[in-house]
């Protein structure tokens, strides 16, 4: 097994759950929940406390999996902050190098999810997790990771590459799946790439930093950058390549979705979870496929990951 630092958000969501009141209504090409009226009181069925954030997802997909996982994030020292490490904890994951940041609150989400559907609308105080200025790459000293996962760190470009030049100093591996932030600023997340070994990205992010239109042309371009590329395409499926073999795969099984939440998360960290284990590329993007649907079909962004000794069926997946 490995040594697995997760960087990234840490927060709590509050799910509010409805079957009738939270009903989405289209408007033109703009899906709203259409019941909901400004100056109402709105009676829900139920409340569910969660916690999040992709760097507690992926610790925990890493622990359950039974590598050596380590987080390291932001909290407040506030209720949130402990069912954050309450849940960590739990799962086993080293907490350590979280830090408690005593003029902010923990990140906190408020999920409006209509139970009928699975449609969810996401209100989000990031909080403590608005910032990572204050992480020092030098933990990666004293922890010693083998792989180094990173989400969205909010545009932080100077912490990201702070990070990802200690890690290649060290010899850790780094996979890498950037947000909206990272995005936007395409010149620095170019640069960026020359130290990620492991870059995932969903089709139209893979579009804003390259150019392409189809998967086969996406991966053309994403591998001048980074030599390992995986490109999901949601009921698609996706591509992915690791310099010598290219997959093509689909879903991993049509399941109705209870919550989306962390089905993002459970993909990039499952495929590292098992592709760290010693699994193949291949193997490894089947079990990816197969965490992302089991997080589907339970309340909140973790509660579903796999333990990585489950059965799996088949699922389409081609060497192109």
């Amino acid at each position: 097994m490995a040594r697995i630092v997760s960087l990234g958000s840490a927060l709590q969501d509050i799910y509010l759950i409805d079957h009738d009141d939270l009903v989405p209504t289209t408007i033109g090409e703009t899906a709203i929940f259409g019941k909901v009226l400004v100056g109402s009181k709105v009676d829900i069925d139920r409340i569910s406390y969660e916690v999040g954030g992709g760097g507690v997802n992926s610790a925990i997909s890493f622990a359950r999996h039974g590598h050596e996982a380590i987080m390291i994030g932001n909290i407040g020292r506030d209720s949130a902050g402990a069912a954050v490490l309450k849940r960590l904890d739990r799962e086993g994951v080293d907490t350590s190098y979280i830090n408690v940041l005593e003029r902010k609150t923990t990140g906190t989400s408020i999920v409006l999810l209509d139970s009928k559907s699975g449609e969810r609308t996401i209100l989000t105080c990031r909080g403590a997790s608005e910032q990572f200025g204050n992480f020092e790459a030098s933990d990666l000293d004293t922890c010693t990771p083998d792989w180094l996962y990173v989400t969205t760190l909010r545009g932080d470009m100077v912490t990201l590459e702070k990070f990802f030049r200690h890690a290649k100093e060290t010899g850790t591996q780094v996979m890498f799946n950037p947000g909206v932030k990272e995005l936007e600023q395409k010149d620095d997340l170019l640069k960026l790439l020359r130290y990620v070994d492991v870059l995932n990205v969903n089709k139209s992010e893979a579009a804003k930093i390259v150019p392409g239109m189809v998967l086969t042309e996406l991966m053309y371009h994403l591998n001048n950058y980074v030599r390992t590329a995986i490109i999901t395409d949601g009921a698609m499926g996706g591509i992915a390549s690791n310099g010598s073999d290219t997959y093509r795969f689909g879903i991993y099984e049509d399941t109705p979705v209870r919550d989306a939440t962390g089905a993002g998360d459970a993909f990039g960290s499952g495929f590292l979870a098992h592709f760290a284990g010693g699994h193949s590329f291949r193997n490894s993007l089947v079990f990816a496929s197969a965490n992302s649907t089991a997080v589907v079909t339970k309340l909140g962004a973790n509660r579903g990951l796999l333990f990585g000794d489950e059965a799996l069926h088949p699922m389409p997946i081609q060497k192109i």
